[in-house]
């Protein structure tokens, strides 16, 4: 039984693993998070390169759902998101139309990275350590990493907000049913391109949705809010994003080989050659198939799963996966 005083682990510091934990917290439970990267944020990440930065994974998030667009006004009040309007446009491989949407979409300010930094200001976190073994010994977990080894404290619940092929992995010999239904989600890779110029592109649009080609996205990173000030090095920083059926043909290519198809494909939309550029491949960042479960919870040996594969994917579906989950282990 989970208990007031119950340790719960969260494996995973994107957006779902952030929402659970916080909501635990706030009901009294003892959580700790655990992350292998320096800092939190999963895939709504900034790349800050000295004089530049540059949102290279989820270019904004809206808000359909009533629980999601309360926790968007809560960020919006707090001063880590706004609102962007940008110029859209789609290129369909022939021509450019004008895209026209309803949708209010935001992004976290000063960077992509500052609504979840802002939810896990108070939250007991560990960076830098790399989940690589849990176990379930005597109805409490025990985990170890790959940096510290097995560590000193045991808990009473496991939250794994993380792709579904690290959950599978991770899952295999203590929770082998749910390690099977991660391993039904598929997920896919995509390239991302940040690019540097000195000077401004004349370019019509601020985001282009590109089909019929090896890019997907297009950006103008400087459109959104409070981009300016930390862009003093160049003119203008745009992101490039590949399409997840060309990123997984190429998921093994040489960075520079796929960087140089990237900005040959951009310069055909009216771009140019960049002054400077680095790649990120995001190796599961979206899915041929999205879970529709929301999230999963196994009572019997107090474990759970959360993240956008379980509920459509988006920042939106992460969000609600990991509150959700939340939600549920309170219940039990």
């Amino acid at each position: 039984m989970i208990k007031q005083q119950s340790k719960i682990a969260v494996i995973g510091a994107g957006i779902s693993g952030l929402a659970c934990a916080t909501t635990l917290q706030n009901a009294g439970l003892e959580v700790t998070v655990f992350e292998k990267s320096r800092g939190v944020s999963g895939r709504m990440s900034t790349r800050v390169n000295n004089q530049w930065q540059c949102d290279h994974g989820a270019q904004y998030f809206t808000a359909s759902n009533p629980q999601f667009a309360a926790e968007v006004q809560r960020w919006h009040e707090a001063g880590v998101a706004k609102l962007w309007q940008p110029r859209l446009q789609m290129f369909d491989g022939v021509k450019f139309t004008d895209k026209t949407s309803l949708k209010y979409r935001y992004v976290g300010v000063p960077r992509q990275t500052s609504p979840a930094k802002f939810l896990a200001q108070n939250l007991n976190l560990l960076a830098s350590t790399t989940i690589n073994k849990v176990e379930l010994i005597d109805n409490q977990w025990q985990l170890s990493s790959k940096e510290h080894g097995q560590l000193n404290h045991v808990f009473d619940a496991l939250i794994l907000a993380m792709p579904s092929p690290q959950a599978k992995v991770l899952l295999e010999s203590s929770a082998p049913k749910l390690a099977k239904v991660a391993a039904s989600v598929v997920m896919q890779g995509y390239w991302s391109l940040m690019c540097c110029f000195n000077n401004k592109l004349e370019l019509p649009f601020d985001g282009l949705f590109v089909q019929n080609s090896l890019l997907s996205w297009v950006a103008r990173d400087n459109a959104k809010p409070c981009r300016t000030l930390y862009n003093t090095a160049y003119s203008e920083i745009w992101v490039l994003h590949a399409s997840g059926e060309w990123s997984e043909i190429h998921i093994d290519e040489n960075a520079d080989i796929v960087a140089e198809k990237m900005i040959t494909e951009f310069i055909k939309l009216g771009g140019s050659i960049p002054q400077a550029y680095t790649t990120h491949l995001w190796r599961y960042a979206d899915c041929a198939n999205y879970s529709t479960l929301g999230y999963i919870w196994d009572n019997a040996i107090h474990v759970g799963l959360c993240g956008d594969w379980l509920n459509g994917g988006k920042v939106q579906g992460a969000w609600l996966s990991g509150q959700l989950l939340a939600e549920q282990l309170l219940k039990t």
